[in-house]
């Protein structure tokens, strides 16, 4: 059996250093951007194929931080911390995004995540643009591959 197809669409712009994903979500914007927010991101962002996430904390505001532990079926655990830059809540949120012992981006760089969330008749389109990925092509492009893993998980955390 095949796995099934994924709702969400992502295309890299390598020469920019930057990815867009979407997907259409069957829950309020609120609600959405809560569960992208909170600590409900431990319930939904991951999955025993590829990793878990097993903590979040955070201060939702401009200049908050907030930090996400992971752990791969590898065993290798790491994490990602991010500082938030803008917020309009349930619309907008802007947060830089930068990987903490993951050996397989050792250059610590930071990149720039932009989440849109905008009211559709049935729910929430989720738009997220995620750039500053320079000249790590295969990185930008790999991304764009687990964008759309994430954005399939969130939107199967509302059903």
């Amino acid at each position: 059996m095949s796995a099934p197809a994924s709702a969400a669409k992502a295309v890299a712009d390598v020469t920019r250093g930057m990815l867009l994903a979407t997907i259409e979500i069957d829950a309020p914007p609120e609600a959405v951007f809560r569960a992208v927010t909170s600590e409900e991101i431990v319930r939904w962002w991951g999955s025993v194929d590829t990793y878990r996430t097993t903590s979040w904390t955070g201060d939702v505001r401009v200049g908050g931080a907030c930090r996400a532990d992971y752990l791969p079926r590898d065993g290798k655990p790491f994490a990602t911390e991010s500082e938030f830059l803008e917020l309009d809540a349930p619309r907008l949120l802007v947060q830089t995004w930068r990987y903490v012992g993951a050996d397989w981006d050792p250059s610590g760089s930071v990149t720039t995540i932009s989440w849109r969330f905008e009211p559709t008749a049935s729910g929430t389109r989720v738009v997220v643009r995620h750039e500053g990925f320079a000249d790590a092509h295969a990185a930008c492009e790999n991304h764009a591959a687990g964008w759309e893993r994430v954005l399939d998980w969130l939107a199967a955390s509302f059903h």
